[in-house]
């Protein structure tokens, strides 16, 4: 779920670098003799309006599993999660949640700030050895486990299949193709081919990894936006737009590309699996079979599509931690990751849920798991979510022709210098 991911990386960038203590009244409780829970666990869950009420009815089925503890279920914006958390505890933690969902990128920044509990040797993170190496390996932050790993994903093409069909092309399989298919997309039905997502730094990465490069060299500590890839990656990015093969936006993308593709007003999108069942309720897709998920067409370099994915955090303030860290190793589990994945299409982070049937069953979860064992992984740094801004600021103007792709990816490069500690080059 990438609504909002732009706008939570410039709070990252300023907020308090304060060390987290207290904890919010309402969360405390006690682990009674024998292992007894009670309490309460206040849950902060950022899923969108598709996933909430699932997401909701998993989280209070911890209450039947432990009846003295009281569950209060709060669905947070995700653009707003973050900057929302971190004001509670940096202000020493009244009204600070006991357990968060966060995106993979807050963990090592919230970590690195002293406000998330270490979970090595607790029971967040039963089973440990069943996580799959690369969901785990987003909740660590010098030596530490700081996160239980929930969902995993990454971006694919979204598409019309009758669209396409009527059109006479096949799912394109890099941009080349994308630019041939939406020109018979237009010729034969009159609509746009893509729907490119300008207002979120997330849609960019595809087109960096597509060129061979990326954001940084985190061995070598060298900002490498600037470099050759990057300015192609700006530049591929602008000439689908110059060459009318997608329209895109500079505000409420989300909103903007969803109804686009629910509506059959385009084509194709490139979305994660987040997406699948806001796509599914649109008109376009009555028929559920009608949407097709292929991968992210490649770039002159190949194909590349960033690994993303949501934690499990526990305050490290919480005054009900016993509680908290049970209620986090329950809500990602195998049996509530089975269900998750059976309502909502998102890939578990666990091995063993993969050899469930209804899982395995699944043709998106299929494609989108396949997709992930490709995937790039993100740069795990606290900085690592406040990348995303510098590309913010550079990416709606270069593909409104406002920006060259050399200045925007100059401009992203001094930022990062700035933005990073060390000796970074």
């Amino acid at each position: 779920m990438r609504r909002g991911i732009a706008a939570t990386a410039l709070v990252a960038a300023m907020a308090l670098a304060a060390t987290a203590c207290g904890g919010d009244d309402g969360g405390s409780g006690d682990k009674k003799s024998g292992g007894h829970l009670s309490g309460t666990v206040t849950y902060w869950d950022t899923s969108n309006d598709a996933e909430k009420g699932t997401y909701k009815e998993l989280a209070l089925g911890f209450e039947k599993k432990h009846p003295d503890v009281k569950v209060d279920y709060v669905n947070v914006p995700f653009g707003d999660a973050l900057a929302k958390f971190k004001n509670a505890a940096g202000s020493g933690g009244s009204g600070a949640p006991d357990v968060l969902r966060t995106e993979v990128a807050w963990t090592q920044d919230l970590a690195n700030i002293g406000y998330l509990a270490p979970l090595d040797g607790t029971p967040a993170l039963a089973d440990q050895s069943d996580y799959l190496p690369k969901a785990l390996a987003g909740a660590k932050f010098k030596g530490k486990t700081y996160a239980v790993p929930q969902v995993i994903d990454t971006l694919g093409l979204f598409y019309n299949k009758k669209m396409l069909k009527d059109a006479g092309v096949e799912p394109p399989k890099d941009w080349t193709e994308l630019k041939a298919a939406a020109k018979k997309i237009k010729e034969k039905t009159g609509k746009t081919g893509l729907y490119l997502r300008g207002d979120d730094a997330y849609w960019y990465l595809p087109f960096i990894y597509g060129e061979g490069g990326d954001l940084l060299d985190t061995g070598a500590k060298k900002v490498t936006i600037d470099d050759e890839p990057g300015i192609k990656a700006f530049a591929a990015a602008r000439d689908l737009v110059t060459s009318k093969a997608a329209e895109t936006d500079a505000t409420d993308g989300w909103d903007n590309m969803q109804n686009a593709i629910k509506n059959g007003d385009v084509a194709m999108t490139i979305n994660g699996p987040w997406a699948i069942e806001d796509t599914l309720a649109g008109k376009a897709f009555k028929d559920k079979s009608n949407l097709g998920v292929v991968p992210v067409p490649a770039g002159s370099k190949g194909q590349g599509a960033p690994q993303g994915g949501q934690n499990l955090t526990v305050y490290a303030g919480s005054k009900n931690l016993d509680a908290s860290y049970a209620f986090a190793q329950y809500m990602s589990s195998a049996e509530v990751q089975a269900k998750t994945t059976e309502k909502l299409s998102l890939l578990p982070t666990r091995t063993s849920v993969y050899s469930d049937k209804a899982v395995a069953a699944n043709a998106n979860v299929k494609f989108f798991k396949a997709a992930v064992d490709k995937a790039v992984e993100r740069p795990w740094i606290p900085e690592g979510n406040s990348l995303f801004q510098a590309i913010l600021v550079q990416f709606p103007g270069v593909l409104t022709g406002k920006t060259s792709p050399e200045k925007a990816a100059k401009s992203a490069g001094d930022a990062y210098r700035k933005l990073l500690k060390g000796d970074w080059k």
